[in-house]
C-alpha cells in the first residue's frame, strides 16, 4: 500500500475510533441523565448475584452507574483505552468488549456477595487495560508491545488499587473478571500475519 493511502487508512481508522468512543461515553452520561429523572429506575438493570432472572441484565450492567461521579470516574479511562483499542479495528473492537462484557457480567452474577447489586463500565475498563497490556506481546508487534508498557505506566497503579478486596462500595470481583476477561480476549482474538482478522481489522 503507498504511504500516502496508508496514511489516510490509518487517519480513517483514528476518526472512527475516536467518534465511537465519543459516542459511547456520551450515551453513558445520557442513560444517567435518565436514571436520575426517573428516580433511578435503570439501577435495577445492575447485577444481583445468582438469581436467575438477573442474567438478563449481564450486558446492560455495564451501561449503568450509580450516580454521575460513578460516570465521571469512567468516562476517561474509557474513553482513551477504548480508543487505543478501536485503533485496531471496528470489528474487533467490537469483539474484544463483547467478550469483556460478557464474561465480567457472568463472573459478577457467579461470585459477587449475595444481595449485592453490581453495575458500572469498570469491569469494562480493566477489560481493556488487561487486553492492550499483553495484546502487544501476543502478536509480536513492536508498537503493540510499546502502547502495552505506556498503558501500563499511566494505569497500572488505579488498576492494582481497583483489585484491592478491601475497598467498600468497589466489586473487586467484577475489576478482577473483567481484568481476566480482557488477557484472554488478546489471546482468543489475537492477530496472525496475513490471515483473515489481521485483514478484517486494516480494512476499517
Amino acid at each position: 500500500m503507498p504511504v500516502g493511502e496508508l496514511e489516510r487508512s490509518r487517519g480513517d481508522r483514528a476518526k472512527a475510533a475516536a467518534k465511537l468512543m465519543v459516542g459511547w461515553v456520551a450515551l453513558l452520561w445520557l442513560l444517567e441523565v435518565v436514571d436520575v429523572i426517573s428516580g433511578h429506575a435503570l439501577d435495577g438493570f445492575g447485577i444481583v448475584p445468582r438469581v436467575s432472572s438477573e442474567l438478563v441484565d449481564v450486558v446492560p450492567a455495564s451501561f449503568i452507574h450509580f450516580g454521575f461521579a460513578h460516570v465521571a470516574a469512567n468516562s476517561v479511562p474509557l474513553l482513551v483505552l477504548g480508543f487505543l483499542a478501536a485503533l485496531g479495528g471496528i470489528r474487533r473492537f467490537a469483539a474484544v468488549c463483547a467478550l469483556i462484557i460478557v464474561a465480567d457480567g457472568l463472573g459478577v452474577w457467579l461470585i459477587s456477595p449475595s444481595g449485592t447489586n453490581t453495575a458500572g463500565a469498570s469491569g469494562l475498563i480493566f477489560g481493556l487495560f488487561g487486553f492492550l497490556l499483553v495484546t502487544g506481546f501476543v502478536e509480536r508487534r513492536p508498537l503493540g508491545i510499546l502502547v502495552g508498557l505506556l498503558v501500563g505506566a499511566v494505569w497500572g497503579g488505579s488498576i492494582l488499587a481497583g483489585l484491592a478486596p478491601t475497598q467498600s462500595g468497589v466489586s473487586w470481583q467484577g475489576h478482577l473478571v473483567g481484568l481476566v476477561a480482557g488477557v484472554a480476549a488478546a489471546f482468543v482474538l489475537r492477530r496472525r500475519a496475513g490471515g483473515p482478522a489481521l485483514r478484517a481489522g486494516s480494512a476499517l
